[in-house]
């Protein structure tokens, strides 16, 4: 059997195109508003020449947008289109798509499907309320997992190890007066979460906003992802979380069943 050999990572084997290409990517998208191509080469201080084909190769991939009125780059959609999360090769987003309507339209209330990315929950789409007074976000908008109703649940379902990793990479800071920031408080919920099925979010992230989810879990039991509803905290009450959370439940099971069959 043919061994793959270790190649050590030196100044002299690293690819300085790629890196280039990385670091302009990685820049972007530290400035949504977009850069110029002389910004570009200036905040990087590489060669314009070099900016310019290296845009202009990203452009016509499509992972860059040129806009008409000033020239400015900025990112599109594809570099979060390859990371969609996807389980036997099937889209985890199109898997969820009924589950979200339905859920929207039994509670009245948007609904969203989120992964986890580097210790966040990324929102993969969402399905938004009818409702004259409405909560809603935008796809690819990140927040911390353990202020938010998806982020507890997939964190509840976690294994040990894990869990204990992502406790010592994330400081947990107060954001509400709810927001349960220390590790005693945040497992003491997690306790209350596996126990029920679903998680909450009483203004744990921001004020004003209740959530409630449920895990998607593939066949190995682990949390893929999570569904949840959330709702201006004066129509989705505390009386209200069990009936929410039931129908979270079903609609993750459901989501889970597509995605296996």
């Amino acid at each position: 059997m043919l061994k793959e050999a270790a190649i050590p990572l030196t100044d002299d084997t690293l690819a300085p195109g790629t890196e280039r290409t990385l670091a302009i990517l990685e820049l972007l998208g530290r400035h949504r508003a977009g850069l110029s191509l002389t910004e570009i080469a200036r905040e990087l201080d590489l060669p314009v020449n070099s900016v310019f084909r290296i845009t202009g190769t990203l452009h016509n991939r499509g992972y860059l947008q040129r806009r008409e009125d000033d020239k400015r780059f900025v990112l599109t959609n594809k570099l979060f289109d390859l990371s969609r999360p996807q389980v036997r090769e099937k889209s985890l987003v199109v898997c969820a798509l009924e589950s979200l309507k339905w859920l929207r339209d039994e509670t009245g209330e948007t609904t969203q499907i989120l992964a986890s990315v580097n210790h966040k929950m990324t929102v993969l789409e969402q399905c938004i309320s009818s409702q004259p007074i409405k909560v809603s976000s935008t796809v690819g908008l990140q927040v911390p997992m353990y202020s938010c109703a998806p982020g507890k649940a997939v964190l509840a379902h976690l294994p040990p190890a894990e869990l204990d990793q992502f406790f010592a990479a994330v400081q947990l800071k107060q954001y509400t007066p709810t927001t349960l920031a220390t590790r005693e408080l945040l497992e003491a919920d997690l306790t209350k979460t596996r126990k029920r099925g679903y998680s909450t979010d009483i203004a744990e992230g921001l004020e004003g906003i209740h959530c409630v989810a449920a895990a998607i879990l593939d066949e190995y039991r682990y949390p893929v992802a999570a569904i949840t509803v959330m709702s201006p905290s004066f129509r989705l009450k505390r009386d209200q979380f069990e009936k929410a959370g039931r129908l979270c439940i079903e609609a993750a099971a459901n989501i889970t069943q597509r995605l296996l069959a």
